[in-house]
């Protein structure tokens, strides 16, 4: 009996150490689980492989990791026989005590005693943080039922199948009250993750003993909103961190690891060709910065969904990474523009950011979906669009309104024009104003063409060049013309021709829809001047014609113009001479023409 009592001392250190050894090899399965799994996915990748070289590439894995994996050999004895420990106590004391007819009171002696052992195990230290003792406090408990799985198959009927899973449903219950007092206190997401991995593994050690560890699963994924609430709260934090330090520079370089770091790693590339070093990347450190961030928490969001009892979980982590993306980062990046975007090359570069967030989109959910063990196609199939769409419409209009305003700048010089002139502009030279702003969007376009995609900076400069269009049309409108002559009016003719000149040379770089749009963004301006060039302006009155050849024009403006542009031999100053002639025929028309539009409108 001393033997045995000494035993009884003894096997809870054995069954810590049990434990954290069971639950080590419980981790280092998982790790080759997943690298198989890595190593699968990125063969089903392999486009090149035929599908004879993946199942043989895959199989062979297998056979290399798997083949002398833990199952190969009795569950029970792991770590070698209960590590080499002695069980000869127990069951010379267990032997002796049925010789003697005492077996009952043995049983029930042992029995009590290792109940006691798991009530003990099953306490929480108040003196160390749960975080430092979680490991010790499950290693011992699943230590203990290695143990007595072990003493119920060896032990000749010591103790029964009822007696260990009662023990086995106190355990579970105090773990459960545990874990939820616990977690309910915790306010750091990667905390959680720490004590639900080690959790999950002690869950994969005792189910191979064929213990049910349902229930500790259950609080897990109980607690899954309040992880990610915590989780979405540190990136929040980290990205926040991260754009405050952006300069709005273009990232160089030096090296073809930075730029594996940086651009491979997130399969932002557009070519696979690795360029020439130093290089220099069309986004600025946020991209980067950013991705890691992303990565990280689908990473994680992953590890607390995985191994917890859920085999299809790619739809929940799908979920928190939208969030992620829709509520966290989209909104980071709009307070960014909204407050730290003053300069044109600023808002460039953020524009030219947000075109290579959508190919990292691109990537979080392909590897979200890889992680989840989801095929591609799949997370393809329901994926939605831009997450990012606030912040990217807010960048393009940001960039579009500065461009605007230094346009405005430039445009302050149509004052100067001679609206009442005679004289017809010659060797096709535009406008002073007009000069002026080609210049600078031709300056602008040769800068853009190196950071910007083609696609944002075709719908940048469709916004600019609406906007000169409008800023023309308001000006013939507007007070500071008083009068119109024809010169003038040819003398604007020649500064949408030089503009139509510049769109005709970003053509290479155009779709032919692109094209079109691109005319159409003067197109108004433009049909004014055909109205005031035509041999007919009486035409516009034609329905057809007015829908075919007028239709961006405002009856309004079209009014007003006209009236700016009627011959000045019946203003008020030109009739003091020709007092009692008849007025101009052609003026005459006009006058009732006017009169109709202004009728209609």
């Amino acid at each position: 009996m001393k033997e045995f009592n000494d035993w009884l001392v003894e096997i809870r250190v054995v069954s810590r150490n049990l434990g954290q050894l069971a639950i080590g090899e419980a981790s280092a399965a998982r790790q080759r689980e997943e690298e198989l799994r890595i190593k699968q996915g990125q063969a089903e990748e392999q486009s090149r492989l035929s599908l004879r070289d993946c199942v043989y590439a895959l199989n062979e894995e297998e056979e290399d990791e798997f083949g002398s994996g833990p199952d190969s050999s009795d569950a029970g004895s792991s770590g070698g026989g209960l590590m080499g420990f002695d069980m000869t106590p127990l069951y010379r004391a267990y032997h002796i005590h049925q010789t003697l007819s005492l077996e009952d009171s043995f049983k029930q002696y042992y029995f009590t005693n290792r109940k006691h052992h798991l009530r003990n195990d099953s306490q929480v230290s108040s003196m160390t943080p749960f975080l430092e003792s979680h490991q010790t406090f499950f290693a011992q408990i699943a230590g203990f039922f290695i143990v007595e799985d072990k003493v119920l198959r060896t032990g000749g009927g010591l103790v029964s199948k009822l007696e260990v899973e009662a023990l086995w449903d106190i355990a579970v219950v105090d773990m459960c009250a545990v874990l939820e007092d616990q977690f309910s206190r915790m306010q750091t997401a990667n905390h959680l993750l720490l004590i639900k991995d080690y959790v999950s593994l002690l869950g994969v050690s005792l189910r191979r003993y064929g213990y049910a560890v349902d229930s500790l699963l259950e609080v897990l994924s109980k607690h899954r909103d309040k992880y990610h609430e915590l989780l979405l709260s540190d990136c929040r934090k980290q990205i926040t961190e991260a754009l405050s330090a952006d300069k709005f520079e273009q990232m160089l370089m030096k090296k073809e690891y930075e730029y594996s770091m940086n651009v491979l790693s997130f399969q932002l590339q557009t070519s696979d060709i690795v360029p020439a070093f130093p290089y220099i990347a069309p986004f600025s450190t946020t991209v980067p910065d950013c991705c890691r961030i992303v990565r990280s928490f689908i990473e994680d969001s992953v590890s607390f969904m995985s191994h917890g009892g859920q085999l299809d979980f790619y739809d929940v982590v799908k979920k928190y990474l939208d969030r992620l993306l829709g509520e966290v980062l989209d909104e980071a990046l709009l307070k960014l523009i909204n407050t730290s975007v003053h300069g044109v090359s600023q808002a460039m570069q953020v524009a030219a950011n947000m075109a290579v967030f959508e190919r990292a989109c691109d990537f979080f959910f392909r590897h979200a979906a890889q992680l989840s063990g989801v095929p591609l196609r799949m997370a393809e199939r329901g994926r939605r669009h831009f997450p990012l769409t606030k912040a990217q419409n807010a960048a393009e209009d940001r960039l579009s309104g500065l461009l605007k305003k230094k346009i405005d700048g430039f445009m302050t010089l149509i004052e100067n024009v001679n609206w009442t002139s005679d004289d017809v502009p010659q060797g096709g030279n535009g406008n002073e104003y007009m000069n002026e702003v080609l210049i600078y969007l031709e300056t602008l376009v040769s800068t853009a063409q190196q950071i910007l995609p083609a696609n944002v900076l075709n719908r940048v400069l469709h916004d600019v060049l609406a906007h000169i269009s409008e800023k023309i049309v308001g000006t013939l409108c507007g007070d500071l013309v008083k009068r119109l002559s024809l010169a003038a009016i040819k003398g604007v003719d020649v500064d949408i021709q030089l503009l139509d000149s510049f769109t005709e040379q970003l053509t290479p770089l155009l779709t032919e829809k692109e094209a079109k749009e691109m005319k159409n963004a003067f197109v108004e301006i433009r049909q004014m001047i055909n109205l005031l060039m035509s041999n007919n302006v009486l035409s516009y009155k034609n329905a057809v014609i007015r829908e075919r050849n007028y239709n961006a024009l405002d009856p309004r403006k079209v009014v007003t113009v006209l009236e700016k542009h009627r011959d000045p031999s019946d203003s008020i100053f030109g009739t003091f001479g020709t007092r009692g002639s008849r007025q101009n025929p052609k003026n005459k028309s006009l006058d009732a023409f006017i009169k109709s539009l202004k009728d209609v409108s």
